[in-house]
């Protein structure tokens, strides 16, 4: 993304969409943020990115608007057009689940968006952050963040774990489609789908990072049943049930040779095990 030196989007009320976008910017490059009607000339120059006002999509010249776009374009808020711009937009949909309902709710408004969802806008309500209120309503009565200013601050905060879980779950995925296994074990017996992630050293920072919507994007998750990853506490894998599955119960491992944890609600183990004859043999027993 060229350099820009300040970021500039509408005043008055503000929404959850030009709140993050004008975050993810900042994560980008920590520029003031400024809230008034944009003029032409704010329009006009790449310096100015303006955002979720100003009629225009221009990313060249680092214009965000998407109220231009027809009411029946798909859901699509000033979010969605930066984190195009930055060429994360399509793992960031399939990333964070709250992105495709904050679209939503931007562009269809909460009646469209509680319908969309299958549910009701009271139940929508029940579910509102005072967090999130909190942000915005300080954000809507602010007319220039600069650096230092709390604020500006816990938004280049937000931005920055948003663009970097983005990438560090896609350096994941695609670690884990060279390395991961999926055995096929008959667990009670039937057999069984369970996911087996090997150790490395240096162990990653969070070795059940993405397994889940690794089993999902491989189409596995009606089959998987258990998972086989890194136990952090020891030199051996944790066991653990795949969206509590009942087809293991790992209270029957209990005092078994090299399990030092089963978890009272059989949804975890731990062990000291690092054989994959012996791992497997233990989830065979925690079938029953």
């Amino acid at each position: 993304m060229t350099r820009f030196e300040t970021i500039l989007t509408h005043p008055g009320g503000a929404h959850a969409d030009e709140f993050l976008a004008c975050s993810v910017l900042l994560a980008v490059q920590p520029a003031p943020v400024v809230r008034r009607e944009p003029t032409d000339d704010d329009l006009a120059r790449a310096e100015v990115c303006v955002v979720d006002v100003g009629h225009r999509h221009e990313p060249a010249r680092h214009n965000f608007d998407h109220h231009q776009l027809p009411k029946d374009h798909p859901p699509t808020c000033a979010l969605s057009l930066v984190l195009q711009h930055l060429g994360i937009y399509a793992d960031a949909r399939q990333f964070c689940d709250w992105l495709e309902t904050t679209e939503w709710f931007d562009t269809r408004g909460p009646i469209g968006t509680a319908r969309w969802l299958g549910t009701t806008p009271e139940t929508l309500a029940k579910l509102n952050s005072p967090v999130h209120t909190a942000l915005l309503r300080r954000f809507a009565l602010a007319a220039r963040l600069e650096p230092g200013d709390p604020l500006w601050e816990m938004m280049r905060a937000i931005g920055t774990d948003i663009v970097d879980y983005v990438a560090k779950l896609r350096t994941r995925l695609d670690w884990l489609e060279g390395r991961a296994e999926f055995w096929t074990l008959e667990l009670g017996g039937r057999p069984a789908q369970v996911l087996f992630v090997p150790r490395t050293e240096p162990l990653p920072e969070d070795p059940g990072l993405g397994l889940d919507r690794f089993i999902q994007g491989r189409g596995r998750g009606d089959e998987v049943v258990a998972i086989v990853s890194p136990d952090r506490r020891s030199s051996g894998y944790g066991l653990e049930r795949y969206r509590d599955n009942p087809r293991v119960d790992f209270t029957r491992l209990e005092g078994r040779p090299g399990v030092h944890f089963a978890h009272a609600r059989g949804f975890v183990a731990k062990t000291t095990v690092t054989d994959v004859a012996e791992l497997q043999a233990m989830l065979v027993r925690a079938a029953g």
